[in-house]
């Protein structure tokens, strides 16, 4: 048998387009083909093929890389100029850079698409970049959560071989140094934006588990910075051995202080319990108070997360009432056993004059919120499973009367719960001034239920209000100040409620918010920028010249203030409570508000900026109605602590840069949690 051989058609007619300066035309038996001259692929060479095909081609042509074709992409797109946008990570952020070829051309509106083929074709500045193709590796690593093992996956080696011959992929070591270098450079930035802070800044600490048993804190930063923007960066995310005692804690948290140099900035600090840590406190408000004394003695200092406060309240309910929720359950349980029982079931409940809005569905064990929705179905349909026993022999775990009055009950504190728990997490980055409100309410409602003459309620609401009340003896100064300071409450608010809550002993209790708020006004008078070079920053010209003069006046400065305070001088506070409310609507930003306003309150601003930024919560929606708590997930949880540190200090950091940045490109990150016990 004759092998037919592969011969060079001879052009018997000629072929117009350019594109055939990059393909040879070939025919094998009576077939046509396009064999391009870079790579030797076959594509189809018959004249009623055309030539789209070939163009595309050429443009995705990888053996192509020594050329520049964005001539071509230009002409396809009709643009009139052509530039080639190379997107970077350098210097930890995106950026557009022309590359430009040798030689620019125009493109006139009569000029063919063919003919740009023919034009000059030059590599430029647009070279393959390995260096800065691993850091953008990295940089991705780092933004998203993935494993660092991920580089040692065979489709993904597979996949960056097919997109770019040229990279090298790295091993993970590699990786992890690159991640250490992006980490570096990243939290300088960090440091220079809180030491150009004027105000202060306040932390939060948030122990972690892993399923490995081990254990870890978070330390992170929240402030308000000079444009009147609510910040939070995380700084720490440190290994605890198991050993670690609260005073070992403490140095822990110190050490912090003292690397980011933030003791002298630090106004408050967060913790995710509402009981324990005392001892930790302790010790560090005893050290910070030897290199400065703490604002209003340290009492706004210790500050407790709200939604773990009621988290731990509805575990206790939740407690009280597992018997009754196991006997909902079993009954939504046994109707949807089968379509006889479940059609039986909607018979009666129709009988009944139940409309039942909400479905009836099994809870969900790691939210709790699923068994309050739970619940509440359940309470809709009580009639129905009550007549239910009554027609179903096979029923057998039917709800007494007053099991489904302490259901209905506790649901009606569940609920309360759910409505300011949505409150406290719909906003990102909630302002310390949202929480007064709701936590008064919580407070009015637990004296009421505490006077239940049901004694298995009463119990309940007690045991709650035993928690709450050592939660609002730790933070109901800074909620008080911090709604003050909210120009549509001012001190009205804490009078409304405070006579609600505290009946014949409001008034002392009003006074005693009011003369604290004129006591840390003060402070703040004495300590401004004017006078204090520590928390001017970079804001004050003369504070970076004349600080040895300033520090010999000290006493100057006070006497000043002492002696002309009382001199008819209309202080800030004064002023803004002297003014009437401003009016409440859906709107408005209590930020944007001190924004405009600081040039007329200039120390209360400062006040303020300081007093906002205090995180009252520190948990997010996806662990608010979580009955498990913060674990750390398994591919960092086997890191070593240095890279584990980098690479989750790093996400949050690159994270908030890419929304400052307000970059075009849509992420979905890893979380850095699973739920576990």
């Amino acid at each position: 048998m004759e092998i037919p051989i592969e011969t060079p058609i001879k052009k018997t007619k000629r072929l117009t387009s350019v594109v055939w300066n990059h393909f040879e035309r070939v025919r094998k038996a009576d077939i046509c083909y396009a064999v391009c001259v870079h790579c030797k692929k076959k594509l189809s060479g018959s004249s009623n093929s055309g030539t789209t095909h070939l163009r595309n081609h050429l443009l995705r042509c990888l053996k192509r890389s020594n050329y520049d074709v964005t001539q071509i992409l230009a002409a396809k797109r009709k643009r009139k100029d052509t530039t080639l946008a190379v997107v970077s990570y350098e210097e930890g952020q995106r950026k557009e850079e022309t590359i430009s070829p040798l030689t620019t051309f125009k493109f006139d509106q009569e000029v063919k698409k063919e003919e740009v083929y023919a034009m000059p074709i030059s590599l430029g500045s647009a070279r393959f970049d390995q260096e800065r193709s691993r850091l953008d590796l990295a940089r991705m690593i780092m933004l998203h959560g993935y494993p660092l093992s991920m580089v040692d996956h065979v489709g993904f080696k597979i996949f960056v071989k097919n997109l770019q011959p040229q990279f090298e992929v790295l091993t993970n070591s590699a990786v992890e140094l690159d991640c250490m270098t992006i980490y570096a450079k990243e939290k300088q930035k960090v440091y220079e934006a809180i030491h150009n802070l004027r105000g202060r800044i306040s932390l939060s600490a948030d122990v972690w588990d892993s399923s490995e048993n081990a254990r870890y804190l978070c330390l992170t930063a929240f402030y308000i910075d000079e444009d009147w923007k609510h910040q939070k960066k995380l700084l720490n995310f440190i290994t605890l051995d198991p050993s670690h005692t609260d005073d070992i804690l403490s140095e822990v948290v110190i050490k912090s202080l003292t690397d980011w140099a933030i003791d002298r900035k630090l106004f408050s600090m967060t913790f995710d319990h509402c009981t324990g840590y005392d001892e930790m406190i302790f010790r560090i408000k005893d050290w910070l108070s030897q290199n400065r004394p703490l604002l209003k003695g340290g009492e706004l200092f210790d500050v407790r997360c709200a939604v773990q406060l009621l988290k731990s309240i509805v575990s206790d309910a939740m407690e009280a009432l597992r018997d009754v929720t196991h006997k909902v359950r079993e009954s939504i349980r046994h109707v949807k056993s089968s379509q006889v029982t479940q059609g039986k079931f909607n018979e009666i409940a129709q009988q009944a004059a139940i409309s039942g809005e909400r479905p009836l569905n099994l809870d969900c064990g790691q939210q709790w919120n699923s068994t309050y929705w739970m619940l509440e179905a359940a309470l809709d349909y009580r009639g129905a499973f009550c007549l239910l026993e009554e027609h179903d022999p096979t029923y057998t775990i039917a709800l007494s009367e007053t099991e489904w009055d302490h259901a209905s009950v506790i649901c009606g504190y569940l609920k309360l719960f759910v409505e300011v728990i949505n409150d406290f997490t719909t906003n990102k980055y909630s302002t310390a001034n949202i929480y007064f409100s709701d936590i008064c309410d919580i407070h009015i409602q637990l004296i009421d239920w505490c006077k239940n003459p049901d004694d298995f309620l009463s119990d309940i609401a007690l045991k709650m209000k035993e928690k709450f009340d050592k939660y609002w003896s730790k933070c109901s100064l800074t909620l008080a100040i911090a709604v003050v300071l909210d120009p549509r409450f001012k001190m009205k608010l804490v009078e409304y409620y405070y006579n609600r809550i505290y009946d014949s002993d409001a008034s002392n209790q009003i006074k005693e918010i009011s003369d604290a708020i004129r006591e840390l006004s003060n402070e703040y008078s004495m300590g401004s920028p004017l006078l204090d070079p520590d928390t001017a920053g970079a804001s004050g010209s003369v504070a970076s010249t004349i600080i040895g003069t300033r520090d010999r006046l000290k006493g100057f400065d006070k006497f000043l203030h002492e002696t002309t305070q009382n001199h008819n001088i209309t202080s800030d506070l004064d002023k803004y409570l002297g003014e009437p409310v401003f009016p409440r609507n859906y709107d408005f930003s209590v930020l944007n508000w001190w924004k405009v306003h600081t040039p007329r309150y200039p120390i209360l601003s400062m006040m303020a900026r300081d007093i906002l930024a205090v995180p009252g919560s520190t948990l997010g929606p996806e662990l608010a109605f979580s009955n498990r708590g913060r674990v750390l997930d398994l591919h960092r949880s086997t890191l070593n602590p240095h890279a584990r540190e980098a690479l989750i200090c790093g996400q949050d950091w690159l994270r908030m840069e890419s929304e400052e940045t307000n970059a075009p490109h849509i992420y979905t990150a890893v979380p850095l949690s699973v739920e576990s016990k």
